[in-house]
């Protein structure tokens, strides 16, 4: 293969510390502890796809075993130990991918390998990419060689998984954690390989690029590649161009798109909707730009335009943040929660493009769209009509709340309750753990006290950290008894957050607590000296404990 003939990806591939963006402080690091040789058993570059993890990998092999040293190592006319490492064929340096290789037999021979010192290079040095992929009973095998490798070896690991390895395999390794790279310098790094293949794009269609990948070089590159073989003779790649090849669409369109949901606009929005997924836009692509959009509207008082963030331009930045003073930010909350949800439903359904469709309707019948405490919103011209789209809401006896997917079955209040209902509200989860009690459910006040771990609690509104133990119905179970109570729809989420400790393990924590002090107090001690074969088993409070 010439290098002419090369992708993008591999032909401007770096070869020496300084030709990588974005990881400076990093190159610096591992340069200077190479040049004063205190170079580690065993490196570990993490990060996200395309950032330089195997890139790294193979310049800091290079480094360590270049016939020139590392002051004066090989760009372009390389020697014979770093041409053999660039090809992936050099007989000291074994580049392994765990992805294909995960087994126990597979790091024994690794580790067999490795007794021998190297043939035609200073160190021996063992690459090996995804190395998450690895087997618990591989990792094992490899901690003894990994803590004290012959001073001629050399491990190098790589991983976009840096959880799923085990602690004591990191505790071992120097690790590095590889950064996206930021946006104001992926734009010039790719503008100038643009030049220098002497291709025609404008800037904005760059800018894009950069958006896409995320932060991603080895992304940015491949798209710029697909982008200029697009091009015909003295033809330029333009946004309008980049947008229908890489299936995007002007994020302004989107904004006006949130203008009608936020309206009620339900022809508008679908019609909106059916134009972007015909232009080839993914249902998650665009789920996910919706996402975007959200946070946008919920942050934009504190994001500024620094230069180096391509996602908003001027005239989108203020359009967003003249709308977003304009609606209610509970609202966008609500959207948020039930977005992430739906993309989960993408998952299982046969036709993704129809769900979203769904799931747009639902947002626009979902919620009453209230005007804001100063009332800006019934002032405002854009959105005058907003009234009365309320009300025809209103008659459709819309779902006041959002709720999970196991609540999505209609619930209707029992008769009982329907002309004699009291007002119960329930503020905190100890009045709802008394609600429970008082009318006798004693699964849910189980449940509650033993598997709740606690993130949020409002009225409406209860968001509790992901239990194993929590029973599958609980969820469902509650929703209805709530309803039924209040008469009022309640959300029950499950977050990723760390909860709060169950009601349970509190009052074990309070009644060891109580324990302690009794111990400690001047009473016990007296009991003591009367009594010196007397144990304190249990503390029974009638009243404040005093310590006289």
């Amino acid at each position: 293969m010439t290098e002419n003939s090369k992708v993008l990806a591999l032909k401007y591939r770096p070869q020496v510390f300084e030709d990588l963006i974005g990881q400076e402080v990093i190159s610096e690091t591992i340069f200077n502890s190479i040049k004063f040789e205190k170079s580690p058993n065993a490196y570990l570059f993490t990060g996200i796809r395309g950032v330089g993890k195997t890139t790294f990998a193979r310049i800091v092999a290079k480094s360590l075993n270049c016939e020139k040293g590392i002051e004066k190592l090989c760009k372009e006319n390389f020697c014979e130990n770093c041409k053999s490492i660039i090809d992936s064929n050099h007989i000291d340096v074994l580049e392994m991918d765990a992805a294909s290789k995960t087994g126990v037999d597979d790091v024994r021979e690794l580790i067999d390998f490795s007794r021998y010192g190297p043939t035609s290079a200073k160190y021996k040095i063992f690459i090996i990419d995804e190395v998450h992929m690895l087997s618990k009973q591989a990792f094992n095998a490899l901690l003894k060689t990994l803590e004290e490798p012959p001073k001629y070896l050399k491990f190098i690991f790589a991983t976009t998984e840096i959880k799923k390895i085990p602690v004591t395999v990191i505790s071992r390794c120097q690790r590095f954690d590889l950064s996206r790279v930021k946006s104001d310098k992926l734009f010039n790094f790719i503008k100038n390989i643009k030049d220098k293949e002497n291709g025609k794009a404008t800037d904005d269609a760059l800018k894009l690029i950069v958006k896409i990948s995320e932060g991603s070089v080895r992304d940015a590159l491949s798209l710029l590649d697909r982008g200029l073989l697009s091009n015909k003779d003295n033809e330029e790649l333009d946004l309008k161009k980049a947008q229908k090849i890489f299936g995007y669409f002007d994020k302004s369109y989107l904004i006006d798109f949130f203008e009608d949901l936020f309206k009620g606009n339900e022809t508008g929005v679908i019609t909106s909707y059916r134009k972007i997924y015909e232009a080839g836009v993914e249902p998650k692509n665009f789920l996910n730009d919706f996402l975007e959009i959200l946070y946008y509207f919920k942050n934009i008082s504190t994001i500024k335009l620094d230069g180096t963030n391509f996602s908003l331009n001027d005239e989108d930045f203020k359009k967003i943040e003249n709308i977003s003073n304009k609606i209610n930010q509970k609202d966008l909350i609500l959207f948020w929660q039930f977005t992430i949800e739906t993309i989960n439903e993408l998952n299982i359904v046969s036709n993704p493009n129809l769900s979203v469709e769904m799931f747009l309707i639902r947002l626009l019948y979902l919620k009453d769209f209230e005007n804001s405490k100063n009332n800006k919103l019934k002032k405002n011209n854009d959105f005058d009509n907003a009234e009365e789209e309320k009300n025809i809401i209103s008659n459709k006896k819309t779902i006041n709340q959002i709720k999970n997917i196991s609540q999505q079955d209609k619930l209707e209040p029992k008769m009982k309750y329907e002309n004699n209902l009291s007002e119960i509200k329930i503020s905190s989860l100890k009045e709802l753990i008394d609600l429970c009690n008082k009318k006798k459910e004693v699964k849910l006040k189980y449940e509650i006290e033993n598997n709740i771990n606690l993130v949020s609690f409002s009225e409406g509104l209860i968001e509790i950290a992901f239990n194993e133990n929590l029973d599958k119905d609980f969820i469902k179970n509650i929703s209805n008894k709530l309803y039924e109570w209040t008469n009022k729809r309640w959300i029950i989420s499950l977050s990723k957050k760390d909860g709060a400790i169950t009601k349970k393990q509190e009052d074990k924590l309070n009644k060891k607590k109580i324990l302690t002090d009794a111990l400690e107090s001047k009473v016990y001690k007296k009991v003591l000296e009367n009594f010196p074969d007397a144990e304190l088993t249990n503390v029974d409070l009638k009243k404040n404990f005093e310590d006289e």
